[in-house]
């Protein structure tokens, strides 16, 4: 009998997209199967990884028949870099299945009907959108399967890229990537040619040691550019060598920070970053309202989408300017301060005290006098005691994590009975699950998914509810 792992299940007919960028299909006896490496509408023969009692989970072995809404990938580490899974998809198919994928979600998940589904709001740019990215270095660097099969000496085992899904100790060594615009490629390759140049130490996660650590590149829309390192151990002259030539042939940079970071892992909230050059923070604007981003500011990835969200938003909630409004996980305050023009007051909450002083700092900044930011962990300051000291919602936002909304949360929400809810989720699963707490007292009117990132299987949505 075949081992589990030699089961090659074949002419599989993939039809439908699945969570995390998955494609699926089913076997002649109607067995589901989960396959990676794949689109909908590819026929594949496919590698068993795990076999479960109602699905198989597989890899693909060989594309049989090549789906029609195929297109050739843009990157040369498509496939082996494990981000934009859906770069060998059409993008108006990729915009169809996550829709789709919403819209069932709700319905299934949710229990749910009768609901107008709003056309998928779809990214003007599908490349180049990203303007934070995070690059890793390591002395080990991946190997490919040839690679390690061929006896060929390939030299420096260094790398600065991204970390291989699954393999926390690899790096892919980027020669390109298509996220962030120029010159994002070119710094990199140039910090990484400038340590080989003058053997600057690539960090070994194993033995937790060496010299360079992290890089990270921030720009905002007026093309400035925040660079970041993090080193395992001071270097001075090393280091300063290295900033100095990034200033003299990079004029886009604004500002360069960097810190020490000896601990097991690269979080750098808990750590003190130093000012190199610059003021040590970026100045963005959206419509109007300015943002000051520094070096751990959680800031959407996506500039130009963001705003479309926030607009769609501030739409859904169809302000009058007399309302009062609550924003849950309010982060730093950007949804807050977008709607607050609109409303008489808003009271945002958050758990990190660090997003809320950047709250309350850009509500100065914008001269905001209608906010209040209170800290605290969501399911434990939203209770009766914060309901009765506060005024009552007309209208409640809500932008949690992907875990969604706690369900203390959800019966505090009932409770408060706000007329209107907007929703705004980065997972349409937790966010029909909370839909489905709520759907006794609440009905849901509209939903529009929201495409942040193109090329990945991630979706937003925004749900509209109104108090019955």
């Amino acid at each position: 009998m075949k081992k589990k792992k030699d089961i090659i299940l074949e002419n599989i007919t993939l039809t439908a997209a699945g969570a995390k960028g998955i494609a699926i299909g089913k076997t002649e006896e109607g067995k589901t199967v989960l396959v990676s490496g794949a689109i909908p509408g590819d026929v594949v023969n496919a590698r068993v990884r795990k076999s479960k009692s109602k699905y198989f989970e597989a890899e693909t072995e060989e594309i049989i028949v090549k789906s029609p809404w195929r297109v050739d990938a843009k990157c040369i580490h498509f496939g082996t870099c494990g981000g934009c899974k859906w770069q060998s998809m059409s993008y108006d198919k990729q915009l169809e299945f996550k829709q789709n994928e919403v819209y069932n979600n709700i319905k299934r998940i949710g229990g749910i009907e009768d609901f107008i589904t709003v056309p998928i709001l779809g990214a003007e740019e599908q490349y180049y959108y990203r303007n934070k990215m995070e690059f890793s270095f390591s002395n080990a660097r991946w190997l490919t399967k040839y690679e390690i099969s061929s006896e060929e000496n390939y030299g420096s085992r260094d790398a600065l890229g991204f970390h291989i899904p699954g393999m926390w100790s690899k790096i892919l060594d980027l020669k390109e990537c298509h996220l962030q615009e120029d010159p994002s490629n070119a710094l990199r390759m140039a910090v990484r040619k400038f340590a080989t140049d003058n053997g600057l130490d690539f960090f070994d996660v194993r033995e937790q040691k060496g010299f360079l650590r992290t890089l990270m590149m921030r720009q905002n829309s007026k093309g400035e550019w925040m660079v970041l390192f993090q080193l395992y151990r001071e270097e001075k002259e090393n280091r300063e060598n290295l900033f100095q030539y990034l200033l003299e042939n990079f004029p886009q940079i604004k500002t360069l920070v960097y810190c020490i970071n000896s601990k097991q892992n690269d979080s750098i909230y808990d750590q003190n970053v130093q000012i190199y050059f610059g003021e040590g923070f970026l100045m963005e604007e959206m419509d109007g309202l300015k943002f000051k981003i520094g070096p751990k500011s959680f800031f959407q990835t996506n500039y130009k989408q963001a705003l479309e969200l926030y607009r769609k938003t501030l739409e859904f909630a169809d302000l009058k300017g007399d309302e009062v409004v609550y924003d849950l996980y309010t982060g730093t305050g950007t949804i807050a301060q977008y709607v607050a023009r609109n409303a008489k007051q808003v009271i945002g909450i958050e758990s990190v005290q660090e997003a809320i002083d950047a709250a309350i700092e850009h509500a100065e900044l914008n001269g905001l006098t209608n906010t209040q930011f209170y800290c605290g962990d969501m399911k434990d300051i939203f209770n009766d005691e914060f309901l009765a000291n506060h005024p009552k919602a007309d209208v409640l936002i809500t932008d949690p994590p992907r875990d969604g909304m706690h369900q203390k949360v959800v019966e505090q929400i009932l409770k408060l009975s706000p007329e209107k809810i907007v929703y705004v989720s980065c997972n349409s699963a937790t966010q029909a699950r909370d839909l489905a707490l709520m759907k006794e007292h609440y009905t849901l009117v509209k939903i529009l998914p929201v495409d942040m990132f193109p090329q990945t299987h991630h979706v937003e949505n925004i749900a509209l509810l109104i108090k019955k």
